[in-house]
């Protein structure tokens, strides 16, 4: 493991992350420390003897496993980091990147099948190369909106989706995405309305977003068109569960349109 040492290890986290040396410590730090909270001792072990000797004592696990999702997890290392949570979600995913380089391919996925899959982005590094903002971004431009109505157009038709599908399939389409795009699927998942008509889908979204219903109807293919080209797959598994009626919002075509 010389090769691993620590400087290697936060040089690397201080790249992904954007940040300085001091800043990569700080932010590897949270991040273990973190993630000792979630692992069982054997667990913790197992990853203990492939790191650096200056950065094993932060994966240190005093007391029994603690199963908290990626919510919580990023919020605890902001926390302990002092940074906001878009921050703390970047630093995570950059350390929870070199964490998988440096401990071994086959030892990363062990410890990844301990965590729930809505861990899923963290442990892909996803959210460091496609946050949330570049999402919204993308469907500000194909919308023709200005970023402010694409976010509130975005989280609206997370939401709104969630409510129209099954609970598993919006876990699913969470563990996908980027943090920020995960609290509208839970909201929704939480307040299920399997019926809901096109119309209907519509209307809501509208009011979600504060938009009139013209702007939402040109504005939500938009949505899924990024939607289906960030989650590949897993569209496909979220479209069958919408009957023929919702064909004119999830065609991609419908995305081009010009406002």
């Amino acid at each position: 493991m010389a090769e691993w040492d620590t400087e290697r290890f936060t040089s690397l986290v201080a790249g992904l992350a954007g940040t300085d040396r001091d800043g990569a410590e700080r932010a590897a730090a949270a991040v273990l420390n973190t993630l000792a909270e979630h692992l069982t001792r054997g667990e913790a072990a197992d990853v203990l003897e492939r790191l650096p000797a200056e950065l094993q004592p932060h994966l240190h696990t005093p007391g029994p496993a603690q199963r908290f999702g990626v919510a919580e997890f990023v919020r605890r290392v902001a926390a302990r980091e002092g940074v906001d949570l878009a921050t703390a979600e970047r630093h995570a995913a950059a350390v929870l990147t070199v964490l998988g380089q440096a401990i071994g391919e086959d030892e990363f996925a062990d410890l990844t099948a301990q965590l729930p899959r809505e861990y899923g982005p963290l442990l892909s590094g996803r959210s460091v190369v496609d946050p949330a903002e570049a999402f919204v971004a993308r469907v500000a431009d194909r919308a023709g909106m200005t970023v402010e109505e694409a976010d509130r157009l975005t989280s609206a038709v997370l939401e709104t989706l969630a409510q129209r599908i099954a609970p598993g399939e919006a876990a699913d389409l969470a563990a996908r995405l980027p943090l920020a795009l995960q609290e509208p699927l839970r909201r929704g998942a939480a307040a299920p309305r399997h019926r809901m008509g096109v119309a209907d889908f519509v209307i809501r979204v509208a009011e979600r977003a504060g938009l009139d219903l013209t702007r939402a109807v040109r504005g939500i293919p938009a949505v899924f068109r990024v939607l289906r080209d960030d989650v590949g797959e897993e569209f496909v598994d979220v479209t069958v569960q919408l009957p023929e009626e919702y064909r004119t919002l999830v065609d991609s075509r419908r995305s081009r349109s010009s406002p």
